[in-house]
């Protein structure tokens, strides 16, 4: 077995937790998400996803777990930010970030390309690399298993234009996702209970990522409030 195959296996049928915080929420900050990551680790989790390469580096000191890395950069008014240009992708490259994520939708990213011109350049310069694809529907995760990307994710399906709306987590993408492709599918987004981890495996997921329900007090004290408004 070698060792993107590996890295794949430690994560199947576990929880990866993702442990991010953007500059304007409360917990923003390399040192709190470092804490955060450990207390996910001792909950059992068996990965963690994580924003910036600052995060990044200060959670290495705390766990020694799988780790999908991304870089969120706003480019003016592109809606592409996950990961979006080939100077992220480096960046989480040189820290030995475990698995790369980055938007794979079927937008215009920040240099005017889509990810069918740039994942194949990044696909050749790190051969070595596990690339995961966050995708919004079904059709874009099938490009990204024909661009080459290793695992592919359910994560932005409601958070783009054409998929506003759509209930989430999205069970029905993740399941045929599955059934129809050929690598490993990470559900991701809107994952709120331990009920729906359980029905995304029951589906047949590789491995599930959970975030704002674990990680961020706020929004869940947000939703707790909407019970007793």
């Amino acid at each position: 077995m070698n060792n993107k195959n590996s890295m794949l296996e430690k994560i199947q049928s576990k929880l990866v937790v993702s442990c991010q915080a953007l500059p304007e929420e409360p917990l923003h900050s390399p040192f709190i998400m470092g804490r955060m990551a450990y207390a996910a680790s001792l909950g059992g989790a068996s990965g963690i996803r994580a924003n910036s390469v600052a995060d990044i580096q200060e959670i290495k000191q705390h766990v020694d777990l799988p780790i999908i890395g991304i870089i969120k950069q706003v480019y003016g008014n592109c809606p592409v930010f996950i990961t979006p240009t080939q100077k992220e992708v480096d960046e989480l490259y040189q820290e030995g970030v475990d698995i790369i994520a980055m938007d794979a939708t079927d937008r215009i990213r920040p240099d005017g390309s889509t990810i069918s011109e740039l994942f194949p350049v990044l696909r050749e310069k790190y051969k070595d690399q596990l690339f995961m694809a966050d995708c919004s529907t079904y059709e874009e995760a099938a490009r990204a298993v024909e661009l080459g990307f290793d695992c592919i994710g359910t994560t932005l399906s409601g958070y783009t234009e054409a998929t506003k709306g759509r209930a989430l987590p999205d069970f029905e993408m993740a399941e045929k996702m599955v059934h129809s492709l050929t690598i490993p599918v990470i559900a991701e987004g809107g994952i709120s209970t331990p009920e729906e981890l359980k029905k995304m495996y029951d589906l047949g997921v590789h491995s599930a990522v959970v975030g704002s329900a674990i990680t961020r007090p706020m929004e869940i004290t947000q939703r707790f409030m909407q019970s007793v408004k």
